[in-house]
């Protein structure tokens, strides 16, 4: 039993992750209608920016004030983002999707060249703040208590984006746009201003979940690519464009990848692209996603 659980709550941990990296992604699409291949390396350029922090600050301040650097790597991705839209990505708006993926490949390969090229290509570790908080006893187990803090942390981000969504002004503006661009702007929204705050926002997210996880996993050339092929099955399964979906997705794929990995881990990763092809085949828009 003790173990079961603890293999549930790693299934709630790398569901925390996915949902925010899966959750941004699907967010950019359903606003702008722009599939980011970008987004992986936004996510990592969070975990290395914090990661840099407190290595920066380690031993200089007491190990428990440095879980404030912690959104130092989100503001970092989403300051990105915010110069990214207007500069790279808005002239495409109206060329075909051919031309949107061909840029933002392009800016995923910059900026894995980028992160080389200023933290050099060995990885970089936050692993202080995951020691500091130590562990707690499941039965006869140990669970590590940060892990817990992520899963916490993944839970308010997925019900703060909910409300942010669908219970403010700002949320209107956002779906109204997401759904009818040419009618929103005709009524006197500010199209680009929502298209600029949609990316940032997302890539906030990417960079939250970098943030987050750097403490346990640390921060290793190749993380974004990893990240951005497990964020397209969740998206895949969730339907591209859907919140809920993102979340559905981000549970379904934390747990089968969690089961695999303890039992059957040598097909771990094409048990999820046969769930993703599967969804794909039954319904093509994702369980929750809109055709």
């Amino acid at each position: 039993m003790d173990v079961l659980i603890i293999h549930f709550l790693n299934a709630l941990l790398y569901a925390s992750v996915l949902f925010l990296i899966a959750g941004g992604l699907s967010l950019i699409y359903g606003v702008m209608r722009i599939v980011n291949l970008a987004h992986g390396n936004i996510y990592a350029v969070g975990a290395y920016t914090t990661a840099w922090a407190v290595g920066r600050m380690l031993g200089s301040a007491p190990a428990i004030t440095l879980y404030a650097l912690l959104p130092v790597g989100a503001v970092a991705a989403a300051a990105l983002g915010a110069v990214l839209e207007p500069t790279l990505l808005r002239p495409l708006y109206k060329r075909a999707e051919e031309y949107q993926l061909l840029i933002t490949f392009g800016l995923l390969l910059i900026l894995e060249d980028l992160l080389r090229l200023i933290w050099g290509p060995y990885p970089l570790s936050a692993s202080s703040l995951y020691e500091a908080l130590g562990s707690l006893s499941i039965g006869e187990s140990i669970y590590p208590t940060y892990n817990l803090a992520v899963i916490v942390v993944g839970g308010i981000a997925a019900a703060a984006l909910w409300g942010f969504v669908y219970k403010t002004k700002f949320g209107v503006i956002l779906r109204a746009t997401s759904q009818n661009m040419r009618m929103a702007s005709a009524l006197g929204v500010n199209v680009n201003r929502v298209y600029v705050q949609a990316f940032t926002l997302g890539c906030f997210m990417a960079g939250l979940g970098g943030a987050i996880i750097v403490p346990q996993q640390g921060a290793v050339l190749g993380m974004g690519v990893d990240a951005l092929v497990l964020a397209f099955v969740v998206v895949v399964i969730g339907g591209l464009g859907s919140l809920e979906g993102a979340l559905l997705g981000a549970l379904m794929v934390g747990v089968v990848r969690e089961f695999g990995i303890a039992f059957f881990p040598e097909i771990e990763l094409a048990v999820l692209y046969l769930m993703a092809s599967i969804v794909l085949l039954i319904r093509p828009a994702g369980l929750l996603g809109r055709a």
